[in-house]
């Protein structure tokens, strides 16, 4: 039979196909049952309309090409960075902006660290503020504005793949990004990232199963 089938690339390409398939099951199904990686870590909530616009803002301009956000179990990391990521946090992110790439620093835990005045200046010339950064400027985010009515699509569609976007944060939506610029958008983004989850202030290497 062994022989038989090193002689038939077809026979042996299913089977291989197969074998992938049962592996790459036995490691996503249980996961997919999991409370720590299918529902909200304690504090998570969807997007606010600004912070969703300003998310698209984000990966339109292709920011995560240069910055992941996830910070993994490593001392180093976790020293400079701040609590590792963990699977809850990233409930309402469709798609996640995990990765390893790392031009610039990783920014999951970015939020509050700096005012709204200095990612406003860093995102017009990043070397007034990093002397050095090979980020490019961004100026044109404050010349164009949100479209409300995008803004209200999204969310509707989110809410049709789970995200728990209520008709009142819908219809609000309008008036909460209304005459706002991508640059607001994208600054209210950075400064939510990693500020609510509240199991990061435990210990770094405590076990956590939020």
């Amino acid at each position: 039979m062994h022989e038989k089938i090193e002689k038939n690339i077809g026979l042996m390409a299913v089977l291989i196909v197969i074998a992938i398939s049962f592996g790459g099951l036995v490691e996503i199904v249980p996961l997919m049952f999991k409370t720590s990686v299918v529902e909200p870590a304690d504090g998570v909530e969807p997007y606010d309309p600004l912070r969703l616009a300003g998310r698209d803002v984000y990966v339109a301009e292709g920011c995560y090409n240069c910055h992941s956000q996830m910070i993994r179990p490593f001392r180093d990391e976790t020293e400079r960075y701040g609590h590792y990521s963990v699977a809850g946090e990233f409930v309402y992110d469709r798609p996640f902006q995990w990765g390893s790439k790392r031009t610039g620093p990783d920014l999951a835990r970015v939020g509050g660290l700096y005012s709204d005045d200095w990612h406003y200046l860093h995102m017009m010339d990043p070397r007034a503020v990093v002397p050095g950064s090979n980020m490019p400027a961004y100026p044109w985010l404050a010349e164009r504005y949100v479209d409300p009515e995008v803004v209200q699509r999204r969310m509707r569609a989110l809410r049709r793949i789970g995200t728990p976007y209520s008709d009142e944060d819908i219809e609000g939506a309008y008036e909460a990004v209304a005459g706002k610029t991508e640059m607001d958008a994208i600054i209210a983004y950075l400064q939510g990232l990693g500020t609510e989850w509240t199991g990061q202030h435990a210990q770094p290497d405590a076990e956590d199963d939020s």
